[in-house]
Parts: structure tokens; C-alpha cells; sequence
């Protein structure tokens, strides 16, 4: 489906937006577009795939911008086929301090895409979500859970117009920006002790190329307003911290509590979601509530039952022990470079 057309990725100079473009850079793409604000970062992948690609890196285009600033955003999708959206603020303690910067790029950024996406018929949008958007409770979670209903309540206009809109939800990516990981590893490195929020909060984890799979399969299977989850492996801090000391060295643990806006566990499909989900194996497909604003529907007829029995969470998902988390750690490109760089 992707051959010869246009990928603009928003954020594409972060962890996942270079992920993707590694995912199509050797494909039958014709151009992938990188839309961010950083400057300094186009640059560097400017020149790394110049050095490390040359035989592709001409499909490569980088256009300077901001999500908040819709202008920029039209012009740069002007004969775009498809958009990945991945810019965000994501750092919860950040977000907390900040919460109306976070409004402005994840919610009213997330308009913007869908709204110049629209004018210019691109075919289809995802929005990159988070676990942390399902009963949220930091303003990083209740700010991605906005931008996943501008992309809901936009669905059915987008798609009168041939786009169609759906979103993917995923936990904790490894070693992605701002993850724990690189934080574990670096301390072990400098000698000091590994601090852990909670060893009993447990977290999912993901690769960045399971990630990118789940984007790739909602792009060739959503319907308007569809949402995505992938089934993931999960693991409690303490078996985390556990395993990347087996790997990198013991060098001692301390408690220091959770960061502000932590939850003990995460929510990937909560209980209302999880009745209107379908099972496709290794995802969930949450359908968009088709109903509207006529009331009668469901005041008058009614639907008895609201909820599932049960959410799919980082604690009731299949959890692994300390071999299992490092067996998955192992996988990752930063965890195999810093056993390179030791000698592992």
C-alpha cells in the first residue's frame, strides 16, 4: 500500500519517528518527509544518513515546524499519502509542571494534523498514544486521552473527505527517550545505585519495532476511528532493575518513591473499551462508538451492560521474571550498544 506514495512523520527526528524511517527507508516508498522543530536534530540525521545510506537517503525530506503552528503543517503536507503522528510532550513530571504546553502540542496539535490532513486529502493519519491516556490521572495522560477524541470526533467527517483517522496506544517503549533503561544503565556505569520509584509497579514493555508494527498494521487495517493496542509483555521495576544489573552489573538499589503523576500500574484497554473490542491475536481493535448526539438512543432504548468484567493491564497481562526481562532488554539496538561499548 505504501509504494511510490508520500509518509510525513511528525516528530520524526525523536526514538520513534527515526524507527519508522529506518522501517521504510529501504522500502518502495517514494519519500518520507520528517516534520519537527529541532533544527539541530535534522541535521544530524541529515548527515548520519548521508554517510550510512546513500543509496536512499535522497527519499528523505526535512521540513523545520511546530504541531502548534497549523500553517506549517498544511504546507508540508501538501501531496502526503500518509501520516504518522508522534509528536508530543511526553514526559509526565514535565507535563505536570507545564500542563497547558502539553494542551497545546498534544491536543491542539493533534488538531491541527487532522485538520491540514484533511485539506489535503491525505489517506490515512495514526496517532501515536499511550497507556497512560486510558484513566489518566497526570496531565500527560489526560492531554494524550484529549488527542485521541479530537481523533475520534473528527473520524467521520476525515473520512467524507477520504481520510481516515485511527490512533494506537502502546506502554512503555525500551530505551526510547526519557525511559528508565538508559537511566538504570548509565547509573550502573558511573557506580552508583540503581534508584527505583516502586519495585511492585509494574510497566509494559515493548520494543521500538513491536511499536512500529502496531502503527504499520493500523495503517493497513483501520477503519475510521479505530483504536489499536498491542497484547504486551509486562514486568515489576524491581524484576526490571533486577535484570539490567544482570546484564550490566550489581552496583545496589534504592527506593525513592514515585515521580509525580506515577500510577502503580498501567491501563491499556479499559473496562468500557474492552466491550467494544475485537480480539485479532496479537492486537486489540477498539471500535469507535458509532453513536451520536441523539439522546433517545441511549436514555430511552438504552444498552444494559457498560463495562467489561475486566481492563487489560500492566498487572493482569502475561509478566516476566528476571531471565525473561533480560532475554527482552537484549533485543533492543541501545542495550546491544552499550554491551558493545563494554565489551560484552
Amino acid at each position: 500500500m505504501f509504494d511510490n506514495g508520500t509518509l510525513l512523520i511528525t516528530g520524526g527526528t525523536g526514538s520513534f519517528g527515526n524507527t519508522v524511517l529506518r522501517h521504510f527507508l529501504n522500502s518502495d516508498i517514494g519519500e518520507i518527509r520528517i516534520f519537527s522543530r529541532d533544527e539541530k536534530k535534522q541535521d544530524d540525521m541529515r548527515h548520519e544518513l548521508q554517510a550510512n545510506h546513500p543509496e536512499s537517503y535522497e527519499k528523505v525530506k526535512f521540513y523545520i515546524g511546530n504541531v502548534r503552528d497549523r500553517d506549517s503543517l498544511t504546507d508540508a503536507m501538501q501531496g502526503v499519502d500518509y501520516v504518522f503522528h508522534a509528536a508530543a510532550l511526553k514526559e509526565v513530571p514535565s507535563c505536570e509542571f507545564f500542563p497547558m504546553e502539553a494542551y497545546k502540542t498534544n491536543v491542539e496539535g493533534t488538531n491541527n494534523v487532522v485538520q491540514s490532513a484533511v485539506i489535503n486529502h491525505v489517506k490515512s493519519v495514526v496517532l501515536l498514544s499511550t497507556d497512560k491516556a486510558a484513566y489518566p490521572i497526570n496531565a500527560m495522560g489526560i492531554s494524550k486521552a484529549m488527542a485521541e477524541r479530537v481523533i475520534y470526533s473528527k473520524a467521520r467527517y476525515a473520512a467524507e473527505h477520504g481520510t481516515i483517522l485511527s490512533c494506537t496506544r502502546y506502554g512503555n517503549v525500551m530505551c526510547s527517550r526519557g525511559s528508565v533503561i538508559p537511566l538504570f544503565v548509565q547509573q550502573i556505569k558511573s557506580g552508583r545505585e540503581i534508584t527505583i520509584t516502586d519495585p511492585n509497579m509494574t510497566r509494559f514493555l515493548m520494543n521500538l519495532d513491536e511499536a512500529v508494527a502496531l502503527v504499520m498494521f493500523a495503517f493497513q487495517h483501520a477503519n475510521p476511528g479505530d483504536l489499536f493496542v498491542q497484547k504486551a509483555d509486562a514486568s515489576t521495576i524491581g524484576v526490571l532493575a533486577k535484570a539490567v544489573q544482570k546484564v550490566f552489573g550489581d552496583t545496589g538499589t534504592r527506593i525513592i518513591g514515585p515521580r509525580h503523576g506515577e500510577k502503580l500500574f498501567e491501563t491499556l484497554v479499559t473496562r468500557e473499551e474492552m466491550l467494544r473490542s475485537e480480539d485479532m491475536g496479537q492486537y486489540y481493535r477498539i471500535s469507535a462508538d458509532s453513536r451520536d448526539l441523539n439522546y433517545d438512543k441511549f436514555l430511552v432504548n438504552g444498552n444494559v451492560k457498560s463495562q467489561a468484567d475486566e481492563e487489560y493491564t500492566s498487572s493482569n497481562t502475561h509478566q516476566l521474571d528476571v531471565d525473561g526481562t533480560v532475554e527482552k532488554i537484549k533485543g533492543t539496538g541501545y542495550i546491544q550498544e552499550e554491551l558493545r561499548k563494554v565489551g560484552k
